[in-house]
């Protein structure tokens, strides 16, 4: 830390480290075990779309990586916010080979897509467009929860969302203390911003 950073209480920026999302399957085995929730199948990615013709080429080339593999196409909306997600699922398990839920092997593709649209946008220069990640989960009471990666920190939040747009805060802090030791948590909790309709949650 240089000397004026020290004098004046600033630390230099987190540097978004994006293989913190590998850490996801873990997690998810860690949810299934102590807390009953299971991967939905879908994953997101939240970005502000840049201006220009440039970054057109570049959001084309990622759904068209996206799209060549054997897996449903990629889905893109945009929020009342402005930001566009890329929406990303998994294949479905069939029935009765593990109960229906999505195997380990689907949540370990999805992630890697995810981490291709983030790498490539980052890569090309759009890092900073970059908002958050977005893994959802559900349980057999139809509770949701979705583990957020924000890009510009490097950590991961839960957020679970509930009517009316209030939040579950019990099961938040729950899956929180569950997945501690599988991913790096984002420790201040104002930073725990809510996605109310989320696609991918």
């Amino acid at each position: 830390m240089s000397f004026w950073r020290a004098l004046l209480g600033r630390s230099a920026p987190v540097k978004p480290d994006l293989d913190a999302l590998f850490g996801l399957p873990s997690a998810a085995l860690t949810l299934r075990a102590g807390v009953g929730l299971t991967p939905t199948g879908s994953g997101s990615v939240a970005f502000r779309a840049a201006e220009g013709a440039a970054f057109a080429d570049v959001e084309r080339d990622v759904t068209a990586l996206l799209n060549a593999g054997d897996g449903p196409p990629v889905e893109q909306s945009t929020d009342d916010y402005g930001y566009t997600w890329l929406v990303v699922r998994g294949s479905q398990a069939a029935a009765g080979e593990s109960g229906g839920e999505l195997v380990d092997t689907d949540i370990t593709g999805m992630v890697t897509d995810l981490h291709a649209v983030n790498s490539t946008l980052e890569a090309n220069g759009y890092g900073p467009s970059l908002l958050c990640s977005l893994v959802g989960f559900t349980d057999s009471g139809g509770r949701s929860v979705g583990l957020v990666y924000l890009y510009k920190r490097g950590t991961f939040y839960p957020f679970a969302p509930k009517s009316g747009k209030q939040r579950d805060n019990a099961l938040e802090l729950q899956v929180e203390a569950a997945i501690g030791d599988d991913l790096p948590m984002e420790k201040d909790r104002s930073r725990w911003f809510p996605v109310y309709g989320a696609p991918g949650l």
